[in-house]
C-alpha cells in the first residue's frame, strides 16, 4: 500500500462493514492518504486478520478495530465513542455495513428476515448519520457522511426486493439528511456501486459472475472494490466541498445499458424457487430454502 499526497491529513473516519471488501479498500485507501482510521465490522475474526494485515503494512497507530452491529444503537454510539477518544473526534464517516438480506419469491420471505435487513441496511445507516453527525456537530468543523447504496436503488431487477428496497430507503435518506445537515457543514452523499466483484456479490462463483456480466456492463473493467474507494475518498475530501445530497452511480455504465432483462446478481430471479436470509460476510450461515415446484393453481 503506497502513501498517497494526505489529502486527508489529519482528518479521522469512522468506516463500518470496514473488515472486507468495498469497506476494506476503503479504509486502506484513508490510511493511504493521511486519514485516521476506526473500523467497525460484526465480523471479529475478519477484522482481526485485516488489521493484522494493516500492522504488516505499515498502519497500527492510526487504525482502530470494533466489533459491533450497526442495527444496535448502543454499538454505534460505542463506535462513534471509540472515534473520539483515541483520534479526537470524527470528520468523516462511511455507512458501508451490509448483508445480502431476505432473498427470494415475494410470497414465500420470511418477515423477520424482511426486518433484520431494513435493520442493518436502513437503520444502521440513519443511526450512523445520527450519531457520526452528533460527533460532528461537536467539534464544530463540519464532516462528510458517505453512505453506500446501490444501482438496485434506481431500477427494477437490480437486486433483491428487500435489499433493492433498502437501498432506495438509503438514497432518499442521503437527500434529506443532507438539506438538514447543511447549516453545520456536515455534507452527506451517496455512493451507488454496479457489479462489483467481492464476496457478497459472487459468493464463490467468480467465473459465472464475469460471464453474466460481459453480457450487460458496457465497461471491459471488471468492477473492483477500488472503484467505489476511489469515489468515497473523493466524497470525504475538499475536492467535493461543494457536493451534497447526491447519488454517485459508479457501474461501468450498468444502469445506462438499461439492464436488459437479466439478472446477474446473486438472489435475483423473476421466479425463484428458493426463500431465505444471505447475511454476506458477517460470519453468520445464510438461511436458504427451496420450494417445492407447484402447478399454477388459482387457490394457491
Amino acid at each position: 500500500m503506497s502513501r498517497s499526497d494526505g489529502i486527508l491529513q489529519g482528518r479521522v473516519a469512522v468506516v463500518t462493514g470496514g473488515a472486507s471488501g468495498i469497506g476494506a479498500a476503503t479504509v486502506r485507501r484513508f490510511l493511504a492518504a493521511g486519514a485516521k482510521v476506526v473500523i467497525g465490522d460484526m465480523n471479529v475474526p475478519a477484522g482481526q486478520a485485516f488489521m493484522a494485515d494493516l500492522a504488516g503494512s505499515g498502519f497500527t497507530e492510526q487504525v482502530r478495530f470494533q466489533a459491533g452491529d450497526v442495527s444496535e444503537e448502543a454499538d454505534v454510539i460505542e463506535l462513534m465513542g471509540l472515534a473520539e477518544s483515541e483520534f479526537g473526534g470524527i470528520d468523516i464517516v462511511f455507512n458501508n455495513a451490509g448483508i445480502g438480506g431476505a432473498i427470494g419469491s415475494i410470497l414465500e420471505l420470511d418477515v423477520d428476515h424482511w426486518d433484520q435487513t431494513f435493520a442493518v441496511m436502513a437503520r444502521g445507516v440513519f443511526l450512523g448519520i445520527k450519531h457520526g453527525g452528533r460527533a460532528m456537530r461537536k467539534t464544530g468543523r463540519g464532516g462528510s457522511i458517505i453512505n453506500t447504496a446501490s444501482i438496485a436503488a434506481l431500477s427494477g431487477c437490480g437486486g433483491p426486493l428487500a435489499y433493492s428496497a433498502t437501498k432506495a430507503a438509503v438514497v432518499n435518506m442521503t437527500m434529506n439528511a443532507a438539506t438538514e445537515l447543511a447549516y453545520l457543514n456536515i455534507r452527506v452523499n451517496a455512493v451507488c456501486p454496479g457489479i462489483i466483484f467481492t464476496d457478497l456479490m459472487h459468493r464463490g462463483h467468480v467465473k459465472e459472475a464475469g460471464q453474466t456480466v460481459e453480457k450487460i456492463q458496457p465497461s471491459t473493467l471488471k468492477g473492483e472494490p477500488e472503484h467505489i474507494a476511489a469515489m468515497v475518498q473523493f466524497l470525504a475530501s475538499d475536492d467535493s466541498v461543494f457536493v451534497t445530497g447526491t447519488t454517485q452511480v459508479v457501474d461501468g455504465g450498468y444502469l445506462a445499458n438499461g439492464l436488459l432483462g437479466v439478472h446477474p446478481l446473486p438472489g435475483v430471479a423473476k421466479r425463484p424457487t428458493y426463500s431465505g436470509m444471505n447475511y454476506g460476510t458477517t460470519g453468520k450461515e445464510n438461511e436458504i430454502r427451496f420450494l417445492e415446484p407447484k402447478k399454477d393453481n388459482p387457490g394457491d
